[in-house]
């Protein structure tokens, strides 16, 4: 008896080695975490009413710090909904580095979102300040709306540090580094940005026409973030519609051409004009966006939708 129960507990402590040395072995594909730099796209919409595509916002997750390109309507739930989805660092609260291509109002109306939802006493408060990074203009936008509100702008839970940017190295960390650079959207001032993280490199293009500084930033980069108007679309609104597309966005003819000089390792079609369900006629415009810009560019092309991780 005492042979059988030394034998059994000898069977045990092998069982228990043999688990131990399989939970910290390499498991493969299946095991592994998250990649160190994340594209998480919150936001892909228009200034139009599509329920479905929030207003301009993409994250950019790194080690799990996140970097916030814009705020458009929805920001802050759309946020919600990513960490709900897996992606534990877009807990509202975590959202403390933040970028503006331009001060369009489809890019902004989240801002007052951005800065009192996720500052409410009750809900785990965001304790550090937003530092926000974009154009002239960035400072009086954020005095106005502290103001607007009749909220204390010395309160810790508000607290917001405007930065108004130049073309060049506008942030660096031990994550990323982020580059601003012109592009053409109009009259006001705009801009692109390159991050150089650990692992890849990602442009973001922000409203413009198609411009040479893009190409210049990406060259080969890993991730180009473009928007784009669909030449389906284009044909079915306005003389003055088409006109107002041509001065300040990109159709996919020219974004098939610029990729094609770019050469990143993914093109990404966000923000982009898809009518917002005006016209019911204009059936299946994501499947022209594709056929369109794969009629002059052969590389790797996506179509953004809210929620999508790349």
């Amino acid at each position: 008896m005492a042979v059988l129960i030394q034998h059994t507990s000898v069977l045990v402590l092998l069982a228990l080695v043999s688990a131990a040395f399989r939970s910290t072995a390499p498991q493969g594909n299946t095991t592994q975490s998250s990649p160190p730099t994340q594209i998480v796209l919150l936001g892909t919409g228009t200034p139009g009413w599509d329920p479905d595509s929030s207003g301009p916002a993409t994250a950019i997750v790194v080690n799990g710090t996140p970097y916030l390109i814009d705020f458009g309507p929805g920001v802050v739930r759309r946020a919600g909904a990513a960490y709900r989805k897996g992606v534990k660092a877009l807990l509202p609260t975590n959202l403390h580095v933040v970028f503006l291509t331009h001060r369009h109002v489809d890019h902004t109306v989240g801002y007052s979102d951005l800065i009192f939802s996720p500052a409410q006493v009750g809900i785990g408060a965001r304790t550090l300040p937003l530092e926000v990074y974009g154009p002239k203009g960035l400072k009086d936008m954020t005095e106005h709306i502290l103001k607007g509100h009749m909220l204390n702008p010395d309160d810790p839970r508000y607290k917001v540090n405007a930065h108004e940017i130049a073309p060049g190295i506008v942030y660096k960390d031990d994550n990323v580094t982020v580059k601003a650079f012109p592009v053409a959207h109009g009259d006001v001032e705009a801009f692109g940005f390159r991050f150089e993280t650990p692992d890849r490199t990602i442009v973001i293009s922000g409203d413009t026409t198609p411009t040479q500084s893009v190409i210049d930033n990406c060259q080969s980069c890993d991730v180009l973030i473009h928007e784009a108007y669909s030449m389906k679309t284009y044909n079915a609104v306005s003389a003055d519609a088409q006109a107002n597309r041509r001065r300040l966005h990109t159709s996919t003819m020219q974004l098939a051409e610029l990729a094609g000089k770019a050469k990143p390792g993914l093109l990404i079609l966000y923000h982009r004009s898809n009518l917002g369900g005006v016209l019911a006629e204009v059936t299946n415009p994501e499947e022209a966006f594709l056929e369109e810009i794969r009629r002059g560019y052969a590389g790797k092309v996506v179509v953004g939708h809210d929620l999508d991780i790349y």
